[in-house]
This record gives structure tokens, sequence and C-alpha cells, in this order.
């Protein structure tokens, strides 16, 4: 019986579509918690890490469906295609969000921003306060926000996908060499 390979664009939708669903379902306990606008570094972190399980179960799935075979180059496609259709869905949810279900939320991340710079700059002047805040509306556009989403989950995930492909790459070559 001939071993079937398993195709890496079937692994990329599958694992890309329950990173994206499983970030949502953060998201919106983030925000059943009331925790919208002062989210800390921990939740970066175990975004980071369901990123990083997930990736690696994607790369592993896709090794196992073919003879055990992985090289760096897939490693790092298959990990930045699970990273380009979860953060796709991420920013789909995020556009929903900042329009439909809370459509206050940036301007009240726009104050929560101003109170932050205040504490921990106590000596600003207006004019430097403006300034930021200017900056910070620029920043906070819905495309700008989008594109950051994106890259930001691209890069999180060429970093994921390089060190888990070095981790499982195997090749012909270390297989005959055996």
């Amino acid at each position: 019986m001939e071993n079937q390979k398993l195709s890496s664009k079937q692994v990329m939708l599958n694992y890309g579509l329950m990173l994206g669903a499983i970030s949502i379902l953060l998201s919106v306990s983030i925000y059943a918690m009331g925790k919208i606008y002062d989210q800390g570094w921990e939740i970066v972190l175990i975004s980071f890490v369901i990123m990083a399980v997930i990736t690696f179960m994607g790369l592993k799935k896709f090794k196992e469906g073919n003879n055990n075979l992985l090289s760096l180059g897939e490693a790092i496609k298959i990990g930045l295609g699970i990273a380009l259709v979860g953060g796709i869905l991420s920013v789909i949810y995020n556009q929903v969000f900042i329009n439909f279900i809370e459509p206050d939320f940036m301007e009240n991340m726009m104050k929560v921003g101003e109170q932050k710079m205040l504490e921990q700059n106590p000596n600003i002047t207006d004019e430097q306060l403006e300034m930021a805040k200017g900056m910070q509306e620029k920043m906070s556009s819905p495309l700008i926000g989008a594109a950051m989403g994106i890259v930001a989950s691209l890069f999180f995930g060429f970093i994921i996908s390089l060190i888990t492909g070095l981790i499982l790459k195997k090749s012909d070559e270390e297989i005959t060499s055996i």
C-alpha cells in the first residue's frame, strides 16, 4: 500500500483555523473578564505559547504524514501559512470587535494610552502629549492595525517555525545514513 502524502496546504489551513479560533476565544475571554483595556505581558506570552504549540502540532502532523520527512524550508513555509491564516482570522475578529461589539474601543484605548503616558512621565508638556496622541491616532487606523496584526503574526510565525523546523527536520539523507 502506497503512503499518501499529507498536503502542506491542508496542514496550513487546518492548523491556521485552529490558531485563529483559539486566538479569538482568548480575545473573547479577555473581553468577558473586563480586562480588554489593561492587558499585560501575560496575554502576549499566552498568545505566543498558543501559536508555538499549534505550529509545533501542525509541523509534527505534516512530518508524520510524509514518511517522517520534513525539511527546514517546508517547516518555515507551513509555519508561515499557519500564522497567516490565524493572523487573518484574528484581524477579521478585531475589525468586527472594534466596529460592532465595542465601537468606542479605539477612543477608550486612546484615553488609556494618554493616562499611561501621564503616569510614566508626569512632567510631559501639553505639546508633547498632543504630538504623542496624534501619532497614536495615526497608528490606530483600521488598515494600519490590520497590517500590523498580519506582520506581527508572520514575524512570530517565522521565529516559531524556524526553531520548530530545526528541531523536527529530517531529510532522506539522514534516513539513509542511519
